[in-house]
């Protein structure tokens, strides 16, 4: 593909980077964890399953999510009579997540420019098939993929991001990865995609990690820089 000539295809990451994750934070306080916990928590959702990947191990993201709110509430609630339906009452709320309010809008512009859109996420595509069936977006995409097709190897593993290429029928360089997390545009670019970085907070980009080749302040945004018209 040509230098400067637009992405074929956009992938898009979900968890915080197409939904508003904050108002988990109600359902950690409603069973007797801190919403604090939120960023911690989730983290460490991502960090064991990325590790277990690393390691060779393979499990959904269910799992790994439930396991972690198991762990918080043995170490906070030890007294807790039904760890199991304390941490489902969490989990629960993953379908009903909203997106964050730029991502509809600039979405169906780039739909209606003729971008072709999936989405790739290291949770469940039937979750995020049903969250943005519930923004009413969900035809936008032409495909809802998630890492088990890829013999459940987490992002950033190479072998995701080739799942996504092989699905949309691309070459590497014809897709571009949206995501709000650095590691995910490091690992999409190691693996030959180009990226774009949708810096939704201050926090800086890591120095350490391969840079987005662009960055945006939402999907609206995302959606002017390719040409599309918004609004």
């Amino acid at each position: 593909m040509p230098e400067g000539s637009l992405p074929e295809v956009l992938v898009f990451d979900v968890n915080e980077t197409l939904t508003d994750m904050s108002p988990l934070a109600d359902r950690l306080t409603d069973i007797g964890l801190p919403g604090s916990l939120l960023p911690a928590w989730f983290a460490g959702v991502l960090r064991d399953g990325i590790a277990l990947t690393l390691a060779g191990g393979r499990t959904d993201f269910a799992t790994v999510a439930r396991d972690a709110l198991l762990d918080r509430l043995a170490r906070e609630r030890p007294g807790e009579p039904d760890p199991e339906a304390a941490a489902q009452h969490v989990l629960g709320a993953l379908p009903e997540l909203p997106l964050h309010a730029d991502v509809p809008e600039g979405v169906r512009a780039l739909h209606a420019s003729g971008h072709r859109l999936i989405t790739l996420t290291n949770g469940s595509a039937d979750t995020s098939r049903a969250v943005l069936e519930r923004a009413g977006v969900a035809d936008c995409f032409e495909a809802h993929l998630d890492v088990q097709g890829a013999g459940g190897r987490w992002k950033p593993s190479s072998a995701a991001y080739a799942h996504a290429l092989s699905a949309a029928d691309v070459r590497p360089g014809a897709a571009m990865l949206v995501a709000v997390h650095p590691w995910d545009i490091d690992g999409a670019a190691r693996a030959g995609l180009r990226t774009a970085w949708l810096r939704r907070t201050p926090v800086p980009y890591p120095s350490a990690q391969r840079p987005a080749d662009r960055q945006a302040t939402g999907v609206d945004d995302l959606a002017r820089q390719l040409g599309a018209a918004v609004g």
